[in-house]
């Protein structure tokens, strides 16, 4: 008898970032699946409900829920993995997405924009894993899956960000030796370019232009948000269960960053 949590439905996924970008996909992507889902945001409560209006409009049947949490605060993670432990039980599947950026050259990097990024990137995925492991080993079975950046070489005004998403791989391939005997497979999926709201704000036009010349896929282009989510769900299912400490990457083929 398969006694494996990930070959039944539903699992219950925790997503940090969930309420846009990435992040709402992957929550959709959850869903539509047949997985119950927490998720968190910072700031956007607008977007974060707009994510759980959806769910209920397209999965009555499944349970979404948002709650407000900064990563990069440890008190919090605390308080909010418990309140998410109190509404759904458990926590199966978390999903470390929440990230920043605060570009700068290295001579002119403050502490801030240093610590900032640092303290959300990297020690943010620790405090959330540290705090829903418990329930994990509890059912010994688990999946922590940490999004990470194809800037994990480096990328010209960003090497706090760099840093941080390179430390997230050591900090990943670590929770793999730790737990793996305990059911629980950590891995790492490294995105490339995404239409998102955010790259359509934010990307530089030549980025975009330098993407959609050089990604070698037909006619060259970024990739869709369901596109990652479903290599995240994958992941999460019992078809990944020898699928542990490794680095996914999701780029079409373009691995760099200028």
């Amino acid at each position: 008898m398969n006694s494996d949590p990930s070959a039944k439905n539903p699992l219950t996924y925790f997503v940090t970032g969930g309420s846009r970008g990435l992040g709402a996909g992957i929550v959709a992507q959850a869903l539509a699946e047949g997985h119950d889902v927490a998720f968190s945001y910072v700031n956007n409560k607008e977007a974060a409900d707009g994510v759980v209006r959806q769910a209920r409009a397209s999965r009555p049947d499944r349970r979404c829920k948002a709650y407000r949490l900064d990563v990069s605060r440890s008190a919090e993670v605390e308080t909010v993995i418990d309140r998410g432990l109190d509404d759904f039980d458990h926590i199966d599947v978390l999903v470390n997405n929440a990230g920043i950026n605060r570009n700068n050259l290295v001579a002119s990097m403050t502490d801030e924009e240093w610590e900032e990024v640092i303290r959300t990137n990297l020690s943010g995925p620790f405090y959330v894993c540290r705090q829903v492991l418990p329930t994990m080993l509890s059912r010994r079975f688990g999946r922590i899956i940490n999004i990470s950046s194809i800037q994990i070489d480096g990328g010209s005004g960003a090497a706090n960000y760099a840093a941080s998403k390179s430390g997230l791989h050591g900090f990943t391939r670590s929770l793999a030796k730790e737990y793996g005997r305990r059911g629980i497979n950590s891995n790492v999926v490294v995105p490339g370019f995404f239409e998102t709201d955010m790259t359509q704000e934010t990307m530089a036009p030549q980025l975009k232009e330098f993407w959609n010349m050089f990604c070698p896929l037909p006619g060259g282009r970024m990739g869709k948000s369901h596109e990652l989510a479903r290599v995240v769900t994958f992941l999460a299912s019992e078809g990944a269960d020898y699928i542990n400490g490794q680095v996914i990457h999701v780029t079409g083929g373009l691995d760099t960053s200028i």
